[in-house]
């Protein structure tokens, strides 16, 4: 166990005094039993109170999750113990289990069973598949039974701690123990196994320790004490190994070393992606100390481990010890010298004999250090990066490092925050000028020494460069890999894994498991090559790579082009159809688009490039498209625009077998086709609209479709039915019928006639003209004529006196004048009226009532 070992506070709430803590297995719970008589889960996740129990009004002792059936189960000093489901809030059972305190309960991790323990000295199995019946009683401690705990390896079995000091080992189904251990000098409170070796060793605790409760095969550990609960993180789950550029692996399991060599593996022998190598692992020696990190240098050839306040350098292949020191974190530079941090104020650096060169007093708090081109140190709130040589002061940069990544270029640093991660350019040039010049530092150092490239809102977990590439893995279990910005995902990763290294003679990026369980997965160096000549703008040499990447590779290349603005490239190179079809379109190309709709058959492919094709003004190929695409709306827009009637009939004849009653009606109304339009209708169980239609288009059939209307209607509700007036029988009750079939019979010479789209401007202004209202101003226009004469006739023959003769030719002569005018103003007048007679007042009902598409 290290003496400096990592611990992260994870939830720290208030409350009434805590009695027993459990862990959810899934779920990012804690159950919390109080003193007070309830229970408590708190979201470690979300620091919040996530459920409450009002349990009894006194302490209850011990609960447990019994996670299968979303359940807790506690036991309380009433003498009850009580079962409710976590999730509906609802109590499933409650019985009295023992004649005193219940100090705890355990839950068998696969049988329907409940262990409890008593100050009544017994301890007790139940049954909840036999309605919670007591199936066994287990007696034989001499006092208070504090704790009972199932061996999570012999599910068979568990122990229990009792106040007469004894730890008891017992079987199910036996009611004695297997044996007994007196290992306090007082009484035992607290017993477990712990599983992290071969062999199920028991954690226990008496009364001179602290009460703690490990929730098994995580490094969890939950406090339950008298002002509230807090949850703590040992250790990390980092594995501690490494590998040179060789593919050899150094790890460590515990003190001891070990090591393998992936190239070991026979060259017969198939690697598949995600499989665990079959690795020859060999002993390598033991440690001095505890180890926390262990690193190769550049070249391969030392080893440092770092623990418990001191470092120990050895040789990797003989494991001798070559230097040593007092050191909290040690650092390789990208050259082999390196650098110890020995406290938050003191860091020193090393040649690569490892003979000190220089000790630094830093003006802040350094809490990390790292290595590589730079020497790098971090408060909470910035980094400072100093040369190796004779650390002065690159530059600072105002971010929370999580982690530092370079190349082996040395010209790119990722650096790696909590929640994102920046990949930095280093301009080495700029620096070296700027010293060389003998100018003076400021406080953040060298202006423009670095330049932001990229942000990325991802959090590494473990990363590493090949070339210009940065391979990471995120949080979310990815295996990612960034070039110029662009993040491409290579594989979804089952369980947490950390990077060992890359190795460019395999094309394979190597993973390592918390049970150094070693991983290789493919990432082709001629893919990052190619990709990097692209950022470096050198297309010449990119092109001449490619040949080399495979074609299952081409797509994840043109995605990388289309992402730098290069669309026409990526085109030339993607094989897949519906990406080079996307790309097509973006371009424009609609030749290559409409060879990819040939060969895919895809009606969404086809309408895109329908619509593509419609605003380029490629009219015939729009056609083309949307009869492929069944795309009759568009069909019908573009043949109304071009006053194509020949397409309007066709597609209205389409529509109708496709069941398109909507596109079918208005072609048929567009040509005209009124009877036809009446017949759809009906035949589509429309029959009100029909009778509605035919009452303003064609009256003449208002009658049959009525007749129908009655009929339909009859079957539903038949004094409804007998309320429909016909035209023909109740003409009083329609005003201007017979102005309407006037109308209807004069309009229908023109039906079928299509004026040229070119006359529409001429056309424009009738469009909210009505026949029938037209129409009928005309007769009225000719009564009031014919009255005004017969109002002439009456004033002379009151004014003249002379005979009979005299009057009558008066009255004649009137009579003649005023037809004269009738005929000159209401014939030939276009001031206002219409012309219902003239071929006008035809090509204006065509247009208006006919819907003539052409117009």
């Amino acid at each position: 166990m290290p003496l400096r070992l990592e611990i992260k506070k994870k939830l720290a709430q208030r409350s009434e005094r805590v009695k027993s803590v459990d862990l959810h297995p899934t779920e990012p719970w804690i159950l919390a039993s109080l003193y007070s008589g309830t229970l408590c889960i708190w979201n470690y996740q979300t620091q919040v109170m996530a459920k409450s129990f009002e349990v009894t009004d006194l302490p209850v002792r011990s609960a447990k999750f019994i996670a299968r059936k979303q359940w807790v189960v506690a036991g309380a000093d009433d003498l009850y113990i009580r079962v409710y489901n976590y999730n509906t809030m609802d109590k499933v059972k409650v019985f009295e289990a023992h004649s005193d305190y219940i100090r705890c309960v355990a839950v068998h991790p696969t049988l329907p069973y409940v262990l409890s323990s008593s100050d009544d000295m017994l301890i007790k199995l139940w049954d909840w598949e036999k309605g919670w019946a007591c199936t066994q009683i287990f007696e034989g401690h001499s006092h208070y039974v504090m704790q009972v705990t199932f061996n999570p390896k012999d599910t068979n079995t568990f122990a229990s701690a009792s106040l007469d000091r004894t730890i008891k080992i017992w079987n199910l189904g036996s009611p004695d123990p297997n044996f007994t251990l007196d290992a306090h000098q007082k009484g035992v409170n607290c017993v477990d196994y712990f599983t992290g070796g071969d062999k199920p060793y028991l954690i226990t605790g008496s009364d001179d320790h602290t009460a703690k409760v490990c929730f098994m095969f995580t490094s969890l550990v939950v406090i339950g004490y008298d002002e509230g609960t807090i949850m703590v993180k040992l250790g990390r789950e980092v594995p501690v190994a490494s590998m040179d550029n060789t593919g050899k692996i150094i790890w460590a399991k515990h003190n001891e070393i070990q090591t393998a060599n992936i190239k070991s593996i026979g060259a017969d022998y198939e690697v598949t992606d995600g499989e665990r190598l079959p690795l020859a692992v060999k002993e390598l020696g033991t440690c001095d100390l505890y180890p926390q990190s262990l690193k190769h240098n550049p070249n391969g050839r030392f080893v440092v481990v770092c623990g418990d306040g001191e470092y120990i350098i050895y040789t990797a292949l003989a494991w001798r010890n070559r230097s040593f020191g007092s050191g909290l974190e040690f650092v390789w530079s990208s050259e082999g010298e390196c650098a110890v941090r020995e406290s938050s104020s003191k860091i020193k650096t090393f040649s690569k004999n490892f003979q000190e060169k220089r000790s630094i007093r830093p003006t802040f708090s350094a809490e990390k250090i790292f290595g590589g081109t730079l020497l790098a140190m971090c408060s909470n709130d910035f980094i400072c990066f100093y040369d190796w040589a004779e650390c002065r002061l690159i530059q600072r940069i105002d971010v929370t490092v999580k982690n530092l990544y370079w190349a082996d270029s040395g010209d790119l640093v990722a650096i790696a925050s909590d929640t994102s991660f920046y990949i930095l350019k280093y301009n080495r040039d700029l620096v070296s000028s700027h010293f060389d010049s003998g100018r003076s530092t400021e406080e953040e150092g060298v202006e423009d020494a670095f330049e932001v490239l990229h942000e990325n809102d991802e959090r590494v977990r473990t990363g590493l460069w090949v070339g210009d590439c940065f391979i990471y893995n995120n949080s979310s279990s990815k295996l990612n890999y960034c070039v110029g910005g662009e993040v491409t995902t290579m594989y979804h990763l089952d369980r947490p894994m950390y990077l060992l290294g890359y190795l460019a003679s395999q094309s394979r990026v190597f993973l390592v498991d918390k049970e150094f369980n070693v991983i290789g997965y493919t990432l082709l160096l001629s893919l990052i090559e190619y990709k990097t000549l692209v950022m470096r703008g050198d297309l010449d040499k990119a092109s001449e790579i490619l040949p080399t990447i495979p074609k299952d590779q081409h797509n994840s290349v043109a995605h990388f082009l289309e992402s730098r603005g290069m669309t026409e490239e990526a085109l030339e190179i993607a094989t897949d159809p519906d990406y080079r079809f996307e790309l097509a379109i973006q371009l424009g190309r609609l030749e290559i688009a409409q060879e990819i709709a040939v060969e895919v058959q895809s009606e969404s492919k086809w309408k895109q490039l329908g619509e593509l094709a419609m605003s380029s003004g490629k009219l015939q190929l729009a056609e083309e498209c949307m009869k492929y695409a069944m795309d009759l709306s568009g069909l019908l827009l573009l043949y109304s625009s071009l006053g194509d009637a020949e397409g309007v009939s066709k597609l209205a004849t389409l529509a109708k077998e496709q069941g398109k009653n909507n596109v079918a009606f208005l072609c048929l109304f567009m040509l005209g086709k009124l009877e036809d339009c009446l017949d759809l209708l009906v035949e589509s169980n429309r029959i009100p609209e029909a009778a509605l239609m035919a009452r303003s288009y064609l009256p003449s059939k208002v009658s049959e479709i009525v007749a129908l209307w009655r009929k339909d209607l009859s079957k539903i509700n038949s004094k409804a039915a007998e309320s429909l007036a016909d035209p023909e029988e109740y003409s009083n009750l329609f005003d201007d019928w017979q102005v309407a079939l006037s109308v209807e019979a004069r309009a229908a010479e023109t039906r079928g006639v299509y004026t040229a789209a070119e006359s529409y401007p001429s056309h424009a202004d009738r469009s909210s003209v009505t026949l029938v209202e037209a129409f009928s101003n005309l007769q009225v226009e000719e009564e009031e004529s014919l009255e005004n004469g017969d109002m002439d006739h009456e004033e002379v023959v009151a004014e003249e006196t002379g005979d009979d003769e005299k009057n009558e030719d008066v009255e004649e002569h009137h009579h003649g004048e005023q037809e004269e005018e009738g005929v000159v103003v209401d014939g030939d007048s276009t001031d206002g009226a219409v012309l219902v007679n003239g071929s006008e007042a035809e090509e204006e009902w065509g247009t208006n009532n006919e819907g003539n598409p052409s117009a």
